[in-house]
């Protein structure tokens, strides 16, 4: 093992008791650093506490994440513009707005930087799930004039693309947008659009600045993207069906 250092900072702490007061009062008066070498001495084997506690937990979380509900045609890459992964989940959230307002919202939205993996072909484990979505997400429906969901669509170029559904977006090298559709027509500025997107991003992050001037955003935090999509790869799995998707041009970015 190469010889290193650890600079250990160490808090001296006085201790003043006050005979006015019944309460004993603590002040840091110092701190001194002193170089610990790592070296030879931490390879030598622990007496295996630690790999104990570990395994205790390892036994659970196994149990939890390894059973299979799904299974994946193929293999699903995420990247930019836009990938098979992305557009899959953005199909899927488009759709779960149906039980909160009886049709799929006009528009999904998902960020790439969300799906933290890629979906393999073959068998879909819980675990495999959460490794794509690992974060506490939730489904949220704001609703947007066109003017404003114009605005929306330049902040998806400007990143170099998201994961969208329903939308046909098309932009020259300079991020300049040359077409962009909802449901294969042109925005209009006066119509208002429903977007199903998640909380993160309902609050502008990413860069997605324009989402903060939807009209009214109602966000439904028992909905969470992982669940909805567990949940989506379930039911095609009780039917028969195999996970699948594909890149249909929804973004075009010339470069």
């Amino acid at each position: 093992m190469k010889k290193g250092y650890y600079l250990i900072h160490i808090l001296v702490l006085a201790t003043a008791i006050s005979f006015s007061s019944c309460c004993t009062q603590h002040h840091y008066v110092a701190i001194k650093s002193k170089l610990i070498p790592v070296d030879g001495q931490w390879d030598q084997p622990s007496d295996g506490i630690p790999e104990k506690i570990v395994e205790e937990y390892k036994i659970t979380i196994d149990s939890i994440m390894s059973p299979v509900v799904g299974k994946s045609s193929m293999d699903l890459v995420v990247n930019r513009p836009e990938s098979p992964l992305s557009n899959l989940i953005a199909d899927v959230l488009r759709n779960s707005t149906i039980p909160y307002t009886g049709q799929p919202a006009d528009m999904a939205l998902i960020n790439i930087g969300g799906l933290r993996t890629t979906l393999n072909k073959g068998d879909i484990t819980y675990g495999n799930i959460y490794e794509i979505l690992p974060f506490e997400n939730a489904l949220c429906i704001l609703y947007l004039k066109g003017n404003d969901l114009k605005e929306l669509m330049e902040n998806i170029v400007s990143v170099g693309g998201e994961g969208v559904s329903n939308v046909k977006l098309i932009a020259d090298k300079d991020k300049n947008i040359l077409t962009a559709l909802i449901g294969g027509k042109p925005i209009e500025e006066e119509q208002t659009y429903a977007v199903a997107t998640l909380d993160y991003l309902a609050e502008g992050n990413d860069k997605m600045s324009a989402l903060l001037k939807a009209e009214k955003k109602i966000c439904h935090p028992e909905a969470t993207i992982r669940s909805i999509f567990l949940n989506y790869v379930s039911d095609l799995a009780r039917d028969g069906k195999e996970v699948s998707s594909t890149v249909d041009g929804r973004i075009e970015l010339n470069q």
